[in-house]
């Protein structure tokens, strides 16, 4: 079956079987790796991916649920080349080590720094909110919830 869609602002067009989920679209038939195969359960959060800018777990979805919607993956947080400000607050606060958990993370924040309101200081609480999803063997969450902060411009021990 023919899918199109807008992957990280560009629209693609591929040809799935009915069965196939969104995480095996993106990474086996698009070659996009920044959503990782990890649980294959929808519960650790390491495919994840914006869909008209809400978090979901791609390999707990099928491709042809995205027909005609948008979908952003880590490598569609960037501005061009560039990391953006949230992926720079992740190198400089030490956010990630291994990788695995590294996209879907980003994504949980990008997504928690998109939804919160201008002016409004964000909570460590609520940055550990939204990544109480997302499972991280390195145990860097605190690293996580300091770069959030530091982007969101909020004070706070993390």
């Amino acid at each position: 079956m023919a899918l199109r869609f807008s992957l990280d602002g560009e629209t693609r067009e591929v040809s799935v079987e009915p069965r196939t989920t969104l995480l095996e679209a993106l990474r086996l038939d698009l070659q996009v790796t920044g959503p990782k195969v990890v649980c294959d359960r929808g519960s650790c959060s390491a495919c994840l991916v914006l869909v008209d800018g809400v978090p979901r777990n791609s390999c707990m979805m099928l491709a042809h649920d995205v027909a005609g919607r948008t979908v952003t993956t880590v490598a569609g947080l960037s501005e061009g080349q560039e990391l953006s400000a949230l992926q720079q607050a992740f190198v400089r606060h030490d956010a990630l080590q291994c990788g695995f958990c590294t996209s879907g993370m980003l994504v949980s924040c990008a997504a928690l720094l998109r939804r919160h309101p201008r002016g409004e200081p964000l909570t460590e609480d609520a940055v550990r909110d939204a990544i109480s999803g997302n499972l991280c063997r390195c145990g860097t969450y605190p690293h996580v919830v300091a770069a959030v902060l530091d982007v969101a411009g909020a004070k706070g021990d993390a």
